[in-house]
């Protein structure tokens, strides 16, 4: 007869069965009552929703520009991807290297995969699992909310100097804070590693 999966705890190593959860439920540790796995509130349609509402919005934030400085008459306007040229011709490779992959190489890769997991009917192929473990290795690396926090103080410096206008950019950028939050907090990968068929 089939058994549920067994799982450990990851604070006293206590081995113990996997039991189904409903919506929203969480599974707790036998013996210390430590969190052992959650359930997704809302499911796969919730996450996918934020996932392609937040592709859009980066999109759009790697279009439009994402701050105008005017001073003395003249303004001057860039697009993030504009920035990195800039810095890399500026002899900065390595923080342009830096804030093209944190700031756009990771999320637009992440959310790619993320969309193409949800959107799959049944993940049975290892393509999917190394798309899993992308998207989980990825999450660290994905860093608006640093760039925000640096763009604000850059803005508030810059203000005394020139006229700041901020861009479409800027405000898909800040869109964007709260969707990746709601994204970390609703996206379940072991609700995705549970729908691979273990190998015989």
């Amino acid at each position: 007869m089939p058994t549920n999966p067994l799982i450990a705890c990851h604070d006293c190593d206590l081995v113990q069965h996997e039991v189904p959860l409903p919506l929203g439920g969480v599974a707790t540790c036998a013996r210390c009552g430590a969190v052992l796995y959650r359930s997704s509130r809302y499911g796969k349609s919730h996450t996918l929703a934020l996932c392609i509402t937040a592709a859009i919005l980066l999109v759009i934030a790697n279009i439009f520009p994402i701050i105008g400085i005017e001073s003395q008459g003249n303004r001057h306007q860039s697009t993030l991807f504009g920035a990195v040229q800039t810095l890399w011709q500026e002899d900065m490779g390595l923080i342009a290297g830096l804030v093209f992959f944190t700031i756009l190489l990771v999320p637009a890769l992440e959310l790619t995969l993320l969309i193409w997991l949800h959107v799959t009917s049944r993940i049975t192929s290892g393509l999917a699992a190394l798309a899993l473990r992308l998207v989980v290795a990825m999450q660290p690396w994905r860093m608006v909310e640093v760039f925000m926090l640096g763009l604000l103080v850059s803005v508030v410096k810059l203000s005394h100097l020139a006229h700041i206008v901020p861009g479409v950019a800027l405000w898909c950028f800040a869109a964007l804070l709260p969707l990746f939050a709601l994204l970390n907090t609703t996206f379940n990968p072991r609700e995705l590693w549970a729908a691979m068929p273990l190998k015989q």
